[in-house]
């Protein structure tokens, strides 16, 4: 299979990182791929079609999208609904993340994967912190959604990181972060069948 070469795998690595990220942060680990592309374009491939993500007008767009995301996580009520939006938007960050740095793929090959891995984990990962935001104003009146918006965001921004640093442990955090994704679903699960 020719499309499985190194550079296609770290570039899935990558995107799935990114796409996790999403999860936490929509427009952090979008911003993070901006600045990537624009001062490290020898550094980081990008599919062809996405270029114009390293611009100016671009990066500056989603610096000032990025500051307002997370500022407005830290006034209550806001954060809450920026929650109701969050999953579709990190659905769709993550699947964008995933198909601008697919390399080597047919158009069809990448929007799937990108879809179904990038979409798919940022929609997971998402829906979590959601529950867990709300979980928060539930038991503490929103006093302890402050400690929950600060790991989120350090989430992203470490797993941003991590993922240009080295994909492949992005990779590794991505499925231990599922992971516990996955129990938070199945413990959720039993104490509402209760």
């Amino acid at each position: 299979m020719e499309f499985l070469d190194s550079s296609t795998i770290m570039s899935f690595f990558l995107g799935i990182g990114l796409a996790a990220s999403a999860g936490f942060r929509v427009f952090v680990p979008l911003f993070a791929l901006s600045i990537g592309a624009h001062f490290g374009a020898d550094l980081l491939d990008l599919n062809e079609s996405w270029q114009w993500v390293g611009s100016w007008p671009a990066m500056i767009t989603l610096g000032v999208a990025t500051l307002i995301e997370v500022a407005g996580y830290y006034v209550p009520v806001v954060d809450n609904l920026l929650d109701t939006i969050a999953v579709p938007l990190a659905a769709v960050a993550g699947t964008i993340l995933m198909a601008s740095t697919l390399l080597d793929m047919g158009e069809v090959a990448t929007w799937a994967l990108a879809i179904i891995a990038g979409g798919g984990t940022a929609a997971a990962v998402s829906g979590t912190t959601a529950a867990t935001r709300a979980v928060s104003t539930g038991t503490t009146g929103g006093t302890g959604n402050f400690v929950v918006n600060t790991g989120e965001t350090a989430a992203a921004s470490v797993l941003s990181l991590t993922s240009f640093i080295w994909a492949p442990l992005a990779f590794v955090l991505v499925l231990i972060v599922l992971y516990f994704v996955y129990r938070l679903w199945k413990k959720s699960r039993r104490f509402l069948a209760e």
